[in-house]
């Protein structure tokens, strides 16, 4: 894809999450300080008008334009990790105008190390993490054995939901959601679902 099909990805993802909001928020009622909903949307609209100013722009750019809007615009703890993640991913594609199945994965597992670091995090913690690392392995597993690309994106998403349903059997260790304890459990990670419904809106664009 070049990089107007990722301006185009990157709005759909805004819509998804705009659409989201209210669920979003109502997990993190439950388990954290209920503003991850309202967080996300909120920093994907500032990054909605900046998308106008990406155009022609590559797609490194586009990537880290993406994630330094995040930064700055989401509170809480997923504003800083979303942000890393696409500073980090903006990295590995600086100056380069078409990216292919192989670079995504690359950038995820770039991006992937970018929030294992920022947030002091590993798997099995009950964070984003565990919706990303599965789709990660997943995907990298498909890619290897040569299945098409349109398929690999829908393991990946598979996995990735696989996972969020796995948050809810484990104690949050990290975060707001970690004051609750026990409590945690049955309750899905909000971090872990928003991460899902990002990968799902990339594989439908595609």
């Amino acid at each position: 894809m070049d990089s107007g099909k990722v301006i185009e990805i990157i709005q759909a993802i805004a819509k998804k999450i705009e659409a989201e909001k209210d669920y979003l928020t109502e997990l993190d009622n439950v388990i954290g300080d209920g503003d991850h909903g309202i967080n996300m949307a909120r920093g994907f609209q500032m990054v909605e008008t900046k998308l106008p100013t990406l155009i022609g722009k590559d797609i490194g750019t586009i990537l880290k334009t993406v994630g330094m809007t995040l930064v700055s615009t989401v509170g809480g703890s997923s504003g800083p990790l979303y942000g890393t993640a696409f500073m980090k991913a903006g990295m590995a594609m600086a100056g380069k105008t078409e990216m292919d199945l192989g670079d995504f994965l690359n950038c995820l597992d770039i991006a992937i190390e970018g929030v294992k670091m920022r947030g002091k995090a590993t798997q099995n913690e009950k964070t984003m993490l565990d919706a990303m690392i599965p789709a990660l392995d997943a995907m990298k597993s498909s890619y290897e054995n040569d299945v098409p690309s349109a398929m690999v994106l829908e393991i990946g998403v598979g996995a990735a939901w696989e996972g969020v349903e796995y948050t809810k059997t484990i104690i949050a260790t990290k975060g707001r959601a970690s004051y609750v304890g026990e409590r945690s459990i049955g309750h899905q990670d909000p971090g872990a679902t928003s991460f899902s419904y990002i990968l799902e809106t990339i594989s439908k664009c595609l």
